[in-house]
């Protein structure tokens, strides 16, 4: 997967040129955890927002994408996309605190220095924006 990212600051909002695979990986990782029986106030330590907040963005991301694309983003739905690259892996750990990468692969279709160098990727190019 292509970890670098365009970004280009537009006023209070971010136009992000995304690679089909790296809306991939951000759906993946929001819809799995919006997916959870989890109410607002888990979400919200998650990822900074509630379930509605959640909900939307997932709906922006769904989609089957073949080429490459422009999403207007928001500073706070670039922390939820950060903070659900770098959440859902928490989830996948097992007794002792190890990894489990294959039930992670297998759920969301990544490996996780996907993910890792997709959130990585994320923040610095908002900083160079």
């Amino acid at each position: 997967m292509r970890t670098q990212l365009k970004v280009i600051r537009d006023g209070d909002v971010f136009v992000v040129r995304l690679a089909p695979r790296q809306v991939s990986a951000m759906y993946e990782a929001l819809s799995f955890l919006a997916g959870l029986d989890y109410g607002d106030t888990e979400l919200t330590l998650l990822v900074g927002s509630g379930r509605e907040a959640v909900d939307a963005l997932v709906g922006r991301l769904t989609g089957r994408r073949t080429e490459s694309c422009d999403l207007r983003l928001t500073i706070e739905e670039l922390h939820m996309v950060h903070s659900a690259l770098t959440a859902s892996p928490t989830l996948f750990l097992e007794r002792g605190g190890l990894f489990a990468e294959e039930p992670f692969n297998v759920r969301l279709g990544f490996y996780r220095e996907n993910f890792d160098a997709l959130a990585s990727a994320v923040v610095r190019a908002v900083a160079e924006a």
